[in-house]
Order: structure tokens, then sequence, then C-alpha cells
């Protein structure tokens, strides 16, 4: 239960972020992708502070904790390649933000004031996200023996 409130609580402060810095708005990011027309250069500044934020959060947890408050360690990633897959699904995704204005982070607050245009946007991100994993998992899969 613990686990659960800790990651409420950090979503909610992650959306709240999201929505108090227009992020939620696919106009506001569209404007940062439009460098000839109305350029809106705030999605930067979001983003460093996310990642200054991040980085400082790292060396502190990192430094003081073995393991996460309510987990027996950390989660990290271990597949540090840049492999085809991966360049394939940032071009996807990236794609996918400059067309749609939406990430994942700021369509899930939008859903609350974004109406049918949102909720189209995390529908159809939640059947390509089971298709990906689909896709996967036959991949994955092994042969099976005569």
């Amino acid at each position: 239960m613990q686990k659960l409130i800790s990651s409420g609580l950090a979503g909610a402060i992650f959306g709240l972020g999201i929505a108090i810095s227009g992020m939620a708005n696919p106009a506001k990011v569209l404007n940062f992708f439009d460098l000839a027309g109305s350029w809106d250069p705030s999605l930067i500044f979001v983003m460093g502070g996310a990642l200054i934020t991040t980085a400082i959060g790292y060396l502190l947890v990192f430094r003081a904790r073995q393991a996460p408050l309510f987990e027996a360690s950390f989660h990290l990633p271990i597949n540090k390649s840049i492999d085809a897959r991966l360049v394939t699904g940032s071009a996807v995704f990236g794609v996918g933000w400059g067309i749609a204005g939406f990430c994942p982070g700021g369509a899930i607050p939008a859903i609350g004031f974004g109406g049918v245009p949102v909720i189209a946007f995390v529908g159809a991100m939640v059947i390509g996200i089971v298709l990906a994993r689909s896709v996967d998992a036959l991949r994955h899969k092994p042969a099976k023996a005569f």
C-alpha cells in the first residue's frame, strides 16, 4: 500500500508540474517545434528543470540509500546500447509527439480538461503500447520443437 501511495503522490506532483508549465497543452508543445513561426522555448526550460532536478535527486538518493523506501533494490536499466529498437522507438515517439503535441507525460494530466482529442490520443497510445508488447513477445517466443 505504501508503494501505491508513494507512486500516486509522485504521479500527482509530476502531473501538477506538467499542467502548471503548460506542457499538457498541445499547442504550447507544437509551438516549440515551430522554429520558423511562433517558436516557444519554454519546453527547453521544463526539460532542463527536470534534468537538473533528476540529476540532483539521483546523486543524493544513491549516496544515501542502498535501496528505495518500498522496494528491495533499485530497478535501473541494464541495456546501455544504442540499437535499432531504441532508435526506431525514439523516432516513432518523436514523430507522434510532433504531430499530436502530446507525449504520455503531458497527455495523462490533460485527460481531465482536454476532452475527446486527449482521450482519443491516450486510447491510441494504449493500443500502440499493447501492439508493441505483442510484437516484442512474438519476436522473443521460443520456437516449438517438432
